[in-house]
């Protein structure tokens, strides 16, 4: 490990996040439950601080967190991983071993815990347990480490997208993204790209052996502690005309969602408020119809999307909280991940080193800086 990612690697074994054990206290009181449990990754790093994966091919970890009411936080995993996570992961937290050829992760929480209970994974006799809205809105902690997470994974796309040539192949792209981010510590569950030819035909580019060509998007989901930031950029090399027209429409209805969420968070409101907004954005646009042809992103947190916006999601908009909209236009799109709050809202998936342009939000005032492409036309 260089020195670089001996400072941006989370410190693993801290305690307890702040906010959480009111939140789960209160969670459990209203529901006269006994304990509550997370063993699928996000939410247990968003309790614990550290991580249960092994497996990344599963929704669920190699341990189970639970807060109970009588007791405090304390960890349920097998003999093979308890050490380790113990020394590693998880020093100030007590983790119970149980014998790994005896039963599940399951069975053995099923086994330790205090009833009535319920969990994030399928533990008999427990209840199903929903995180997001234990997850929501972000804390103080939260906000710290989205921001410098936000910062570092959009300086190690940035990087690999300057050095793109039409010739490099998706595929080739890919891996450079994901072990730049690997590099300082950041994983990335989604890594989209697309030469033009694919763009214009496709939403998720998932890349393939074939050459950029004209132009690419890039778009990657970076993971790390838990947290989750998207963000989008678009290189370009010899565009097609309709192009600059076609991001300046997606990065206007991202400026709209944007606005339209802190308003929401300030009035109470439901992400299909804002998605009405959206709707409306993409009509001034005079692309009326491309929200049908891509989800618009939501909610950002311990998940890629803790929400989605749709015409009749009920989920309620908090703040302060990230969210990731990212509208699309035929071969255009327009996405990073924003803090929103009472007061702003702030681009965490930013470094001051790409180009921008203002982008005016349609029913609102002002203008917010967007991404704009990457012209590379006079080195390609």
């Amino acid at each position: 490990m260089d020195s670089e990612d001996a400072e941006t690697e989370p410190e693993a074994g801290a305690t307890i996040p702040d906010g959480r054990i009111d939140r789960l206290d209160a969670y459990c009181r209203e529901r006269d439950l006994a304990a509550v449990w997370f063993a699928r990754p996000s939410s247990f790093a968003w309790l614990t601080g550290g991580t249960n994966v092994v497996d990344r091919s599963s929704d669920v970890g190699v341990a189970a967190a639970g807060y109970e009411r009588d007791g405090g936080v304390r960890v349920v995993t097998d003999t093979i991983e308890a050490e380790r996570l113990a020394a590693e992961e998880l020093p100030d937290v007590p983790v119970d071993a149980a014998p790994w050829y005896e039963g599940s992760l399951a069975d053995a929480v099923a086994e330790r815990s205090p009833a009535p209970a319920a969990a994030d994974f399928d533990v008999p006799g427990f209840d199903a347990l929903d995180p997001t809205g234990l997850r929501q809105p972000l804390t103080e902690t939260d906000v710290d480490a989205y921001r410098t997470l936000g910062r570092e994974a959009a300086s190690a796309v940035e990087s690999v997208c300057r050095q793109l040539e039409p010739g490099d192949t998706e595929r080739e792209v890919a891996a450079a993204l994901r072990v730049t981010l690997s590099s300082r510590g950041i994983r990335a569950p989604v890594v989209l790209v697309g030469g033009g030819e694919r763009a214009r035909q496709y939403r998720h580019l998932t890349p393939r052996r074939v050459e950029l060509g004209d132009y690419a998007l890039v778009s990657v989901t970076a993971e790390r502690a838990g947290l989750h930031a998207s963000l989008t950029r678009t290189v370009v090399f010899d565009p097609p005309e309709w192009l600059a027209d076609r991001h300046e429409a997606a990065a206007r209805v991202e400026a709209t969602a944007l606005r339209a969420t802190r308003a929401a968070a300030r009035a109470d409101d439901t992400g299909a408020d804002v998605f009405a907004e959206v709707q409306d954005a993409y009509e001034a646009v005079g692309h009326p119809d491309e929200w049908q042809r891509h989800h618009q992103g939501g909610a950002a947190g311990f998940a890629g999307r803790e929400w989605f916006g749709s015409p009749d999601c009920d989920r309620r908009v908090h703040a302060p909280m990230a969210y990731a909209w990212n509208p699309t236009v035929a071969g255009a799109k327009s996405e990073d991940t924003y803090l929103v709050t009472d007061e702003a809202v702030e681009n965490l998936t930013a470094t001051g080193d790409w180009p921008t342009a203002a982008a005016a939000p349609v029913g609102y005032g002002g203008t917010i800086d967007r991404h704009a492409p990457l012209d590379r036309s006079d080195e390609a």
